[in-house]
């Protein structure tokens, strides 16, 4: 039983057949292959309710995912995370729902648009050499601890100039909302990271510089600057949205090479296929697992939702689903990906996609080059967690120094 595992009663409004034992932070299984321990969902109908959590609905096809994700109408963000009410302030915008969406989300276009992500690359793939060039001549590293979480979080805090060396705090935040809290925990962990926040957005305010917390800070709306409660929401929103997604994705993408060296030898020969590759890697690792808010009674694929109740749209299902990629679990860097959903669809896409797609490909190009023959060293293993976020958390690798 996991720390967050609350049992509900089945309401009356839920069919028996539909009803199933389903905790999203303690799979069997999940520490082998999350996304395998996921996929057995797929064996069943494509809406089920589990009293896990307080009892909440999971979408489990890609076609009842993406409507989730677009028809903002009945499926609203104003819920957006287990347990209900976490969190010390809604995570603007991601809390909110067109049409006020969009007044926040532009700020964040900006922010992160392809002109400003392209004039980072120089200054992202210097950072990957040199993480790089340290493990190099080791012949071994513990990936995750090492570099996954190294590399992108460090990107992360300089664009929003807060310092390095309280990472591993950010981190620990990071790790208690996504992964290990128990509901309390989750919340201290909000109320944490919103008091240091709190902060450094007061010292923004009064002396802006040229980071991402000052745009978002000096920013306004509807002709006013953003509100206190707002700023802090948007600002946490970022916070938690860069620790932990880009993490995650390269610890499955370097298990996945270090375990099918057929893949990682097309990648040598043909290095022009990179960019590829890393679109079928985000396509096939899915990662969040997330919820809406049921603003109406409605039938669903199967499924009588009521007004009032959660669903979860994990990504992982809709990027394993046969019926919409043929050989779903297969990875090939010559698929058509165009339209996959673990960047979210409609309004809501995640902002950071290209930031994220850009540190993906740099890290392969530069791992590459200086490790092309690495492997999980004889008798070790991956150990892969579930939670708000799927992700690996211990990696061991080897190569020749």
């Amino acid at each position: 039983m996991s720390p967050n595992d609350t049992l509900a009663a089945v309401p009356d409004h839920v069919p028996p057949h539909l009803v199933v034992d389903w905790d999203y932070h303690d799979l069997p299984g999940a520490e082998v292959d999350t996304h395998l321990a996921w996929k057995r969902l797929h064996d069943g109908p494509s809406v089920v309710w589990t009293p896990r959590h307080g009892g909440h609905w999971i979408a489990t096809r890609a076609e009842a995912i993406k409507q989730v994700q677009i028809e903002h109408e009945t499926f609203s963000h104003r819920e957006f995370s287990l347990p209900r009410g976490m969190k010390p302030v809604p995570l603007v915008p991601l809390d909110l729902d067109p049409p006020e969406h969009g007044d926040y989300r532009r700020i964040l276009n900006l922010a992160f648009s392809p002109k400003v992500i392209a004039q980072m690359r120089d200054e992202v793939r210097t950072l990957a050499v040199s993480l790089v060039d340290q493990l190099a001549p080791r012949g071994r590293c513990e990936f995750v601890g090492e570099f996954a979480r190294q590399f992108p979080v460090t990107v992360f805090l300089r664009m929003i100039d807060l310092p390095l060396d309280d990472r591993e705090r950010f981190l620990g935040w990071a790790e208690t909302v996504v992964h290990v809290g128990s509901a309390d925990e989750k919340a201290q962990a909000f109320r944490d990271a919103a008091q240091y926040l709190s902060r450094h957005i007061a010292e923004r305010r009064a002396n802006p510089r040229d980071d991402l917390i000052s745009r978002v800070v000096t920013s306004q709306v509807k002709g006013q600057l953003i509100g206190e409660r707002e700023l802090l929401g948007m600002v946490l929103l970022l916070f938690f949205g860069g620790l932990d997604t880009v993490a995650s994705m390269m610890g499955f993408i370097a298990r996945f090479l270090a375990t099918h060296p057929g893949h990682r030898q097309q990648l040598l020969a043909n290095p022009a296929l990179i960019p590829a590759a890393t679109d079928e890697f985000i396509r096939r690792f899915g990662l969040s697992n997330t919820v809406r808010l049921i603003q109406h009674d409605r039938e669903f694929h199967g499924a009588p939702l009521k007004q009032g109740d959660l669903i979860m749209v994990p990504i992982a299902l809709a990027s394993m689903d046969e019926r919409r990629w043929p050989n779903a679990m297969t990875i090939d860097f010559r698929r058509d990906t165009s339209g996959h959903d673990t960047f979210g669809n409609g309004p809501h896409r995640c902002p950071g996609a290209n930031l994220a797609r850009i540190e993906i490909q740099i890290f392969l190009e530069e791992w590459l080059k200086r490790m092309p023959d690495f492997e999980i060293p004889p008798g070790q293993h991956a150990v892969t967690v579930s939670g708000a976020v799927n992700g690996v958390e211990r990696l061991p690798l080897c190569w020749a120094a």
